[in-house]
C-alpha cells in the first residue's frame, strides 16, 4: 500500500496539474468505488489537494470534497495535450484508458488557458484490485470521516506542510509518550495509522534497520536513545523515500503515470538474501503479523 511519501507525491502531482481545472463531467464505470452522486461535482472547479497520513483529499469550489484512499492498487493518472506523449509505465498502467480504469474525471482547461482540440484533461482512476474509494463529502465534514478522524500524528517531509488532522506534527515528544507506553511489538505500532499516520510496511522495515532495532522488539523496551535514533531514522528514510519518488512496489505511480524508484534504494526492504548495508552478513525475512519482515539480525538487537 502506499505509504506517506508515495501519497505526497501523488498529492503534489494534483496541485501541479488538476488544480484549476473544473469538473466537467465524471463517467462511474464501478459505482463501489464512487459510491457518491456524481452530479455533486459537476461544474465545481478544484481548488485544493491535501493529504492526510495516507489519504487524500480534493477540495471543490461548491463546497464539496472528494475524499481518497488509494488503497494497494489505485492509481490518479493526468492527461492533457503536453503530457499525452509523455510515457506511462508499462508494468504498472499499461495505457488509460484500460479495464482497471474504475472513474473518469473529464477536465475543463485552466482558465486562461487554450482550450484544446482533444477536449481538455482527463484524471484516470484505475484500481487493478478495487479497494480503493472515492467519496463525496461536504469540505466541513472531511475531518469527521473515521478515517480521517483516526489518523495519528505523521512524521514531516521537507516538503509536506503540517496536514491539518487535529493531532498533527509527530513531535519527538508524542513519539516518545506513544512507545514507551505500548506493550506491542516494535513494528506493529510503527504501522498503527491510529497511533503514527503514514508509516507502512516498506518504511518501517527500513527505519527498523536504520535504528538498529529488532521489529520483534516490544515498543516499551526501547531505551531513551532508541527512541531518538528511530524517530530520526523515521523522518530520514520519509525523505528518502520522497527523493526517490516513492516505491513502486504494487502498482503505485506518480499522476504522470511514471514509476517511483525507491524499492530501487531501500535498506533492506524486498532484499532477502541479499549482502547487509552494513556488512554484516544477509538480510534476512520473516513474517510478522502475516507481512514480509525484512532486517539483519547481526545490526538489529
Amino acid at each position: 500500500m502506499p505509504e506517506l511519501p508515495e501519497v505526497e507525491t501523488i498529492r503534489l502531482g494534483l496541485q501541479k496539474y488538476v488544480v484549476g481545472h473544473k469538473i466537467e463531467n465524471v463517467e462511474v464505470r464501478l459505482p463501489k468505488i464512487f459510491p457518491g452522486d456524481p452530479k455533486q461535482v459537476i461544474g465545481a472547479k478544484i481548488i485544493a489537494a491535501r493529504r492526510f497520513g495516507k489519504g487524500l483529499v480534493i477540495d471543490l469550489s461548491n463546497g464539496y470534497s472528494l475524499a481518497i484512499h488509494v488503497k494497494l492498487t489505485g492509481q490518479l493518472v493526468y492527461r492533457d495535450p503536453k503530457t499525452s506523449k509523455l510515457p506511462v509505465s508499462k508494468a504498472k498502467v499499461g495505457t488509460v484508458p484500460n479495464k482497471f480504469t474504475h472513474v473518469i474525471f473529464k477536465l475543463k482547461a485552466k482558465s486562461g488557458k487554450r482550450k484544446n482540440k482533444n477536449g481538455d484533461a482527463v484524471l484516470y482512476y484505475n484500481d487493478q484490485r478495487r479497494f480503493g474509494w472515492i467519496k463525496v463529502i461536504p469540505t466541513n465534514k472531511v475531518l469527521e470521516m473515521p478515517y480521517f478522524k483516526g489518523i495519528g500524528p505523521e512524521p514531516q517531509i521537507n516538503v509536506s506542510k503540517a496536514s491539518g488532522v487535529s493531532k498533527g506534527k509527530l513531535t519527538f515528544e508524542k513519539f516518545r509518550a506513544i512507545v514507551s507506553i505500548s506493550h506491542v511489538v516494535i513494528k506493529f505500532l510503527l504501522m498503527d495509522q491510529k497511533k503514527i499516520g503514514g508509516i507502512g510496511n516498506i518504511y518501517a522495515n527500513d527505519a527498523l534497520f536504520l535504528a538498529g532495532i529488532d521489529p520483534r522488539r516490544k515498543a516499551h523496551t526501547l531505551t531513551e536513545e532508541e527512541i531518538k535514533k528511530l524517530y530520526k531514522a523515521i523522518h530520514t528514510v520519509m525523505e528518502r523515500g520522497f527523493k526517490y519518488g516513492g516505491a513502486s512496489e504494487l502498482q503505485f505511480v506518480n499522476v504522470l503515470g511514471q514509476e517511483g524508484e525507491y524499492q530501487n534504494h531501500s535498506l533492506v526492504y524486498g532484499k532477502k538474501g541479499k549482502d547487509c548495508p552494513n556488512g554484516n552478513g544477509k538480510i534476512k525475512k520473516i513474517f510478522l503479523g502475516g507481512r514480509g519482515t525484512f532486517f539483519c539480525s547481526a545490526c538489529q538487537r
